[in-house]
């Protein structure tokens, strides 16, 4: 839809200008204009652009190196340069540059909106076919995880190995860190694959109702039950069967899934017969289980045999360079949903986002996408489409392609961010792998209130 798109002008001659402005305005289309390269770079830093139309000459610079810093600033605007002689030299050095096209002086109006609904198209076909590229890549690899920073690539390391055992599993991190997806994955990758994959949150209550979802229920002995329930552990043959927040169950079932564990015996409900199972168990918690086990909360002997082997996922602050993968895969998916022209979020929006504490990890960040994604009135996120009280837990990235300013900046926050999670400075130092002089070196340099 063109009163989506959004068109920066770049052209020095005034009656040219306001012509192509007039003209791509009728169109339908959000015009700015500008007649110097810094007024250009300055509506570019403001706002995030579809496309920009450059003349190859202006007062303070050229057209060339123009298209590349727009470039820079907005990985996906899409040029069109303005040139008064059309060479083959002039197209093949705005081609290396990165333009889509050009056009010569005078420009006619037929040939720059031919030209601009074909860079369009492109456009709109490349974002799909990246789109359909990264749900491909999704399904054969590993389902709906999305990253590629080094602890994510770790961890997948560590998934493919465990995956083709067939050990039970636990996973241990924060809320929201994607447990039940790593979940999945491990059972995608193992052996086992094309058997069933069933998930049960332990925090289920009355009892009675979990252990019937999770060891069977004899027919007569329940109310409304008058055929067998299997029961998810025997349901899913050699499958596997994830258990959400293993340390929210009652002591007395522990001890029923103990048994199925060490012996792969079951007695469902109401019967008295031992049934055999198979069922590979991933377990999942946000809590210390040796703690609990400590505190009389966990069966020490189901403890130690889920630790074996243990899984850690990492929390959305360990992995920031996946939040624009992230981001981009989310609203992808609630743009679909919601039937909304939205095709990703604008620079600014982007800083914000990975500035942002992100307590609820994962999830949090999918939450406000999805609200942003509702909000959003155009192709691109905004900052004043985000949650409002997101705006408020990190400070915005500066605007600043000086490499040294950025390092200083994100320093201070990361150095902030593990002061804040761990009062005590000996321990915080060593979470940094700092000295304590230079932490609190670090600390005055960087103008850290603690």
């Amino acid at each position: 839809m063109k009163q989506d798109r959004s068109i920066l002008i770049v052209e020095d001659e005034d009656i040219i200008r306001i012509t192509l402005g007039e003209f791509l305005s009728s169109e339908g289309y959000k015009v700015a204009t500008a007649g110097t390269a810094a007024n250009a770079l300055a509506l570019a830093k403001a706002q995030d652009f579809d496309v920009a139309i450059c003349d190859v000459q202006l007062p303070d610079g050229d057209g060339i190196k123009l298209l590349r810093r727009l470039q820079q600033l907005n990985t996906n605007i899409s040029v069109l340069i303005i040139t008064a002689y059309a060479t083959v030299e002039n197209a093949v050095e705005a081609f290396k540059a990165g333009a889509f096209d050009y056009l010569v002086k005078p420009v006619r109006f037929e040939d720059l909106s031919h030209k601009l609904e074909r860079l369009l198209q492109y456009r709109d076909l490349h974002v799909e076919n990246q789109t359909l590229r990264r749900e491909l890549a999704r399904r054969n690899d590993f389902g709906q995880i999305v990253g590629s920073s080094r602890a994510l690539a770790d961890l997948q390391v560590t998934i493919r190995k465990v995956a083709q055992t067939n050990s039970n599993v636990l996973l241990v991190g924060e809320s929201g860190t994607g447990k039940e997806l790593f979940a999945r994955a491990i059972h995608a990758a193992g052996p086992k694959h094309a058997e069933k994959f069933l998930a049960i949150n332990c925090g289920t209550r009355p009892i009675e109702l979990l252990e019937g979802q999770l060891f069977g229920i004899r027919a007569g002995t329940v109310a409304g039950v008058e055929s067998d329930v299997p029961g998810y552990l025997r349901h899913v043959g050699q499958g596997t069967v994830f258990l959400d927040e293993i340390s929210q169950l009652p002591l007395g079932t522990q001890a029923k899934l103990l048994r199925a564990v060490e012996y792969g015996e079951i007695i469902p409900i109401g019967g008295s017969e031992v049934v055999r199972v198979s069922a590979r168990l991933i377990a999942s918690t946000t809590r210390e289980l040796l703690r609990e086990v400590a505190e009389g909360k966990f069966h020490e002997d189901l403890f130690y045999r889920l630790d074996g082997v243990k899984i850690r996922t990492p929390p959305l602050r360990e992995r920031l360079d996946d939040i624009p993968e992230l981001v981009d895969h989310f609203i992808s998916r609630h743009a679909l949903a919601m039937g909304k022209h939205v095709l990703g979020a604008s620079s600014e929006t982007m800083r914000l986002l990975m500035s942002a504490e992100w307590k609820g990890n994962v999830r949090q960040l999918d939450n406000a996408v999805e609200r942003a994604v509702m909000m959003c009135d155009g192709t691109h996120i905004e900052p004043k489409d985000l949650p409002p009280d997101l705006l408020g837990l990190g400070q915005p990235l500066p605007d600043t392609d000086d490499l040294r300013s950025a390092l200083r900046h994100y320093e201070r926050l990361h150095i902030t961010r593990v002061l804040r999670q761990w009062a005590d400075k000996r321990e915080a130092a060593k979470r940094l792998k700092l000295g304590l002089s230079s932490l609190y070196r670090k600390i005055e340099e960087l103008e850290i209130d603690v």
